[in-house]
């Protein structure tokens, strides 16, 4: 099987170092700026169970288009895209894919959000369009670095590519499981990356923000708008975290004594982890906000149910500067000033 990576970040640098040190076939289409880097130094992929490995340049192919990637004579091997675009940059990049790819071509999303398959079938409906979920935060400590800072297992739509693919993943330390109803993982997902963009404004490590009462208060404000949207659209969320969905709201908002001890696997996690939306505010790129809160807002609206505390929150990302930060307790207080409810989060 050979594997396309679409999109080569963090996510997909680093699922693709993995693949590749396996001795799968891989081919990275990225920045020219990571190209160039990892041709002379190779990728250094790690995780926080002890993992380390370096993946010479040449086991990986290397390409700054897919058009440049892609075989010009028929390959007689599978091939798996695996997208790992921004989801605003999905419409183009599946464009890319219905003029480069045969008919009945695999493209697996491994995105943020729950829109991206749709976009990818809008864009280029003859190809395989199939949804994954990454559980996991990856980091990038150096240019040509990728290190997996939190733990998780890789969930995929449930299809005979992936059904094959099991083996290669499990061969390459890439946990995966198969799922038959990936809408309700993506969303179960979603709900914990509500918390990507109070990350991003606190501009604190991962942990040492989930260790604080007010912002957690923050995330569960927004999960409770985001579970009133799903029940209305009657989508029952799959449990993706030690909690259940419609628990982590109360687990979330316990005292900080009593939290660390029910969450302990929810804060298993290097020092160095923080969300991509921060890394994103920081480098002055565009925000997957609209793929997070966007999409409770867009499903809340079809069922005429508010999501005002989402709004505000997109408000805050879109308007951020570069060197602002938000303490929890004025991050909670602004929300409640921002939205029409009386009582705070």
């Amino acid at each position: 099987m050979r594997f396309v990576v679409l999109g080569a970040g963090v996510i997909g640098c680093y699922v693709g170092a993995r693949l590749a040190d396996a001795g799968q076939a891989v081919t990275l289409v990225g920045r020219l700026r990571l190209t160039e880097a990892v041709a002379l130094q190779g990728l250094t992929v790690s995780d926080l169970d002890g993992y380390r490995a370096r993946v010479a340049p040449q086991q990986l192919r290397l390409a700054n288009s897919l058009a440049a990637s892609w075989p010009a004579a028929p390959d007689t091997e599978p091939t798996v895209v695996l997208l790992c675009v921004k989801g605003g940059a999905t419409a183009s990049a599946a464009r890319e894919l219905a003029a480069c790819c045969p008919a009945g071509t695999a493209v697996l999303s491994l995105q943020n959000g729950v829109e991206n398959v749709a976009r990818i079938k809008a864009e280029a409906p003859q190809l395989v369009a199939l949804a994954g979920m990454v559980p996991y935060n990856v980091v990038m400590p150096g240019p040509t670095q990728v290190h997996r800072a939190t733990t998780g297992t890789l969930r995929l739509a449930r299809h005979p590519m992936t059904e094959a693919m099991l083996p290669l993943m499990a061969a390459a330390g890439l946990p995966t499981a198969l799922s038959d109803d990936m809408l309700a993982v993506q969303w179960g997902k979603l709900l914990l990356n509500l918390n990507n963009p109070i990350n991003a404004l606190s501009g604190l490590p991962l942990r040492e923000q989930l260790l604080q009462r007010d912002y957690r208060r923050v995330l569960a404000a927004l999960q409770l708008e985001a579970l009133a949207a799903l029940k209305a659209a009657g989508i029952v969320p799959a449990r993706v975290a030690s909690a259940p969905p419609r628990t982590l709201p109360h687990v979330l908002r316990l005292p900080n004594w009593l939290f660390k001890r029910v969450s302990a696997r929810m804060l298993r996690m290097d020092a160095s982890a923080r969300s991509s939306m921060w890394d994103d505010l920081q480098q002055g790129r565009g925000t997957e906000i609209d793929d997070l809160c966007g999409a409770v807002m867009r499903l809340a609206a079809r069922h005429g149910i508010p999501a005002p505390r989402n709004a505000a929150i997109t408000e805050l990302v879109m308007a951020h500067r570069a060197g602002q930060r938000w303490t929890g307790a004025a991050l909670r207080q602004w929300l409640l000033a921002a939205t029409t409810r009386e009582r705070p989060p």
